[in-house]
């Protein structure tokens, strides 16, 4: 009798804590833990991470370099505003992705300007910079406000996208959850394994090594710099056009400055920008969820759960590696020196 007893209490929490259901009126298969389906949660969560993921992939390319440029949350509000104008009034979204990153490129280049040929201070430059965007966009999105913008389309990834609840959580995406991670892995190729991404580590370790081989340490900046603002236009238009599918004042809300963090506590290795992206966006989504089914727990506490918890994580991990900043990073660099 105890053994029957036993039995059943241990289906009862297996079914209430880790249960995979047909929905007997789709017919979709779901994954359900503690109330929360996987299915649905896991795709959530990498289009949360994505912003972030690649506003701090080009950041990761920029300190490299050696140069560290706080103006994220400004070239991201930038490109959020410009990729949603532009996908608006011509109902082609991947326009609007490509304007975004363009206008992120053009406002960095404003920074390269001033930090590798005015020679002003790279901290309160992307400082500006921010302050900059963040007018800017308010300025220009204020027609916007309340219009919702056209969307990209899913891609099913044909075979992979078919198979049971793995297939829809991760193979059944929009274009540029792929291209982002597309992107770390070609990035964390390009520094490792490349003659490119060897100039970019010395020009990043040792400006005047580098200058005195030959390479030109400044040109390598400025298209490094260009690199970080396309791809933080890109993450910024992500939200707008992806995320939350309309324009809103303010609407990164720190996403920026969660980038900048990222690339720190991961080591400036792509890879573990990637991690603490996903981190990130696994929590935000998480804490939404657990609101939604009513957890005991006050809000403010799960609102702050994802910068704390991905900020944690992160430093543990630091903390255990090799996490030592390029050796010239947020040092000028004038050729006569």
């Amino acid at each position: 009798q105890f053994s029957y007893y036993k039995e059943c209490f241990s289906s009862f929490c297996w079914q209430q804590i880790f249960l995979p259901i047909t929905d007997l009126n789709s017919g979709v298969l779901k994954m359900v833990i503690f109330g929360i389906d996987l299915v649905l949660l896991i795709p959530a969560l990498m289009i949360s991470a994505t912003p972030v993921l690649l506003a701090a992939i080009g950041e990761a390319v920029v300190e490299k370099s050696g140069v560290l440029n706080l103006g994220v949350e400004g070239m991201m509000i930038t490109g959020a505003v410009i990729g949603f104008i532009f996908a608006v009034n011509t109902e082609i979204p991947i326009y609007g992705f490509i304007c975004a990153a363009i206008a992120g490129a053009l406002l960095s280049v404003l920074f390269a300007v001033l930090t590798q040929y005015i020679m002003s201070n790279q901290v309160a430059t992307g400082l500006g910079l921010t302050m900059v965007g963040l007018g800017l966009s308010a300025l220009i999105g204020k027609p916007y406000e309340g219009i919702r913008s056209p969307t990209l389309s899913k891609i099913e990834i044909p075979i992979l996208s078919d198979i049971p609840i793995l297939g829809p959580m991760i193979f059944s995406h929009d274009a540029i959850v792929y291209f982002s991670i597309i992107l770390v892995g070609t990035v964390a190729f390009v520094i490792s394994k490349t003659r490119v991404g060897l100039v970019l580590r010395a020009v990043g370790e040792n400006q005047e090594a580098a200058h005195a081989l030959g390479y030109k340490v400044v040109r390598i900046r400025f298209l490094a710099i260009m690199f970080g603002g396309a791809t933080a236009g890109i993450g910024g238009a992500y939200i707008s056009l992806a995320r939350v599918p309309q324009w809103t004042e303010g609407m990164t809300a720190g996403a920026g400055w969660i980038a900048l963090a990222l690339v720190v506590f991961a080591s400036w290795k792509p890879w573990r920008v990637l991690l603490g992206a996903y981190l990130f966006g696994g929590i935000t989504v998480l804490q939404l969820n657990l609101q939604a089914i009513g957890v005991a727990i006050p809000v403010e506490i799960l609102s702050m759960s994802p910068y704390l918890v991905t900020i944690v994580v992160l430093v543990g991990i630091s903390l255990f590696g090799h996490h030592t900043a390029p050796g010239s990073l947020a040092r000028p660099f004038h050729a006569s020196q």
